[in-house]
């Protein structure tokens, strides 16, 4: 069984772009308002997920292991 991650979109960053609906439509969706939304705020370990944070022009999507609330992103610095 591979890891669990927590999936977090900071609704007062978010730009609505939907750049993380097209890099991982299973993953997001935008409501009403344009903003971001998890579809599941915990998910199996998923590179399209991760892809979607990554590329968030305003690095509105964070993600976190759920055993041990460690950031996969962003990284620590």
């Amino acid at each position: 069984m591979g890891d669990r991650w927590h999936v977090e979109v900071d609704r007062s960053v978010c730009i609505g772009s939907g750049m993380c609906v097209v890099h991982a439509p299973d993953g997001f969706r935008l409501d009403t308002a344009r903003q971001s939304r998890p579809r599941e705020p915990e998910a199996d370990a998923n590179e399209r997920v991760l892809a979607a944070a990554e590329g968030c022009p305003v690095e509105a999507i964070s993600i976190t292991l759920v055993d041990g609330g460690e950031p996969v992103f962003p990284p620590e610095e």
